[in-house]
């Protein structure tokens, strides 16, 4: 597993007066299956002795790389004790991987880590990130090709944003004509947030606009649902789901969502983009 990668740190500067530490590897597994997640991703999960996650991410972690292995795994909020617990491992010496699901950087631990890292006093490890299929990407293929053209993604979750903040960015996504990703869209704490934006949706881009959500990509129970603005019922998105609303282009071709680039306009002067819409 370990062919082809580098030694951590291999090519990166060294502050002065900085001792031998282990590496922090900010891992993404992907959306959740096996298959989907990288050969780097496998081969940095083999190497390091310490492995640092959510429970639910770290329950994703096939079970033969867990084995001999320290294992910290909390619930939710505990994003900055687990993270702390990754660094202070890793400046013993060890190889630590700290597990997201999706890639690493997109709502998920690696800025936290770098930030923990700037704002303590001790030396920092190295800290390096292992991109992984984000969910948005892992969603899209499952519902067709909708984000073939410029896309944005929003977070519903409000732990973190103010909600007013959130409208906002999605106010403008919808005003910009982006294909939406909505990310985190429903839960217990927040019922009303996706039904505020569904219905902005059907206000400035119309009722029959196709929208799609996943839930559960990758994963046992995978559930998968497309169809106009106007049939979605926002009740059966959860924490697990990702929604994705078109833009003024996006169609339904056999119940899959696609969002021309626009290839039949530029190369056929409209008359086969005209004949595959007859």
């Amino acid at each position: 597993l370990d062919a082809g990668l580098k030694p951590a740190g291999k090519g990166m500067k060294r502050e002065a007066g900085m001792t031998e530490t282990g590496t922090v590897f900010v891992l993404g597994l992907g959306p959740g299956a096996e298959d989907l997640m990288t050969p780097r991703a496998l081969a940095v999960l083999a190497r390091c002795s310490v492995i640092v996650g959510y429970e639910r991410y770290v329950a994703l972690v096939p079970s033969k790389l867990l084995q001999g292995k320290r294992v910290v795994a909390t619930g939710m909020t505990r994003e900055m004790e687990r993270c702390a617990a990754a660094l202070d491992a890793a400046r013993t010496g060890a190889d630590v991987a700290v597990v997201c699901s999706g890639d690493p950087g997109i709502y998920a631990m690696a800025g936290l880590v770098f930030e923990l890292a700037e704002r303590s006093p001790k030396a920092a490890p190295h800290i390096e990130i292992v991109p992984g299929v984000p969910a948005v990407c892992a969603a899209a293929a499952l519902l067709g090709a909708p984000l073939m053209h410029d896309f944005a993604c929003v977070s519903l979750s409000d732990l973190l944003t103010p909600w007013t903040v959130i409208e906002k960015r999605a106010r403008c996504a919808l005003e910009g004509d982006f294909v939406l990703a909505l990310y985190n869209p429903r839960s217990k704490n927040r019922p009303d947030y996706l039904g505020i934006v569904l219905s902005l949706a059907r206000a400035l881009r119309g009722p029959d606009t196709p929208a799609g959500m996943v839930r559960l990509a990758g994963r046992p129970g995978q559930e998968t649902w497309t169809g106009p603005l106007s049939a979605f019922n926002p009740q059966k998105a959860d924490m697990l789901s990702l929604v994705l609303i078109g833009n003024k282009t996006t169609r339904l071709m056999r119940g899959r969502m696609v969002t021309p680039r626009g290839y039949f306009q530029k190369y056929t002067k409209g008359e086969a983009h005209d004949h595959v819409q007859t």
